[in-house]
């Protein structure tokens, strides 16, 4: 089938997602850069500043994903993740998931959203090969 040879490899992006994970802060922080680029309207990063006059950091990254809100806690180099089930809005069922199940999850949320939007579609594809020849414009 056509759509399945032009959608996302989840697999493929899922790992590229996970390229930093050795340093959790650069993890944390690149992760939330990439999601910005992706989904910026679907993506909502908190950051705070360490100390007076240290730098921002990530203290949560927050999908919303139809249904579902994939969120990520990072506190003194410790990550917590979360997936919610969502019913207009209120959060029917929050469970705790392991780092890989949960970026496996907000693969396939961006998977998902990459069939729906163009802008998502490029931005990823810019994130998995990570070149200017995703900028070029379909043909």
């Amino acid at each position: 089938m056509a759509e399945e040879d032009s959608s996302l490899d989840i697999d493929l992006l899922t790992a590229s997602l996970r390229a930093d994970a050795s340093d959790l802060g650069v993890f944390v922080e690149a992760l939330a850069v990439k999601l910005e680029d992706a989904a910026p309207d679907r993506v909502r990063v908190d950051r705070r500043r360490e100390g007076m006059f240290g730098r921002k950091l990530v203290r949560r990254i927050l999908l919303e994903a139809g249904d579902r809100r994939l969120e990520l806690r990072s506190e003194n180099g410790a990550i917590d993740t979360r997936a919610s089930r969502l019913s207009g809005g209120i959060v029917l069922k929050n469970d705790a998931l392991e780092i890989d199940a949960w970026l496996a999850a907000v693969g396939e949320a961006l998977a998902a959203e990459a069939q729906r939007s163009q802008s998502t579609r490029r931005a990823l594809q810019r994130m998995l090969i990570g070149g200017a020849d995703a900028e070029a414009p379909d043909g």
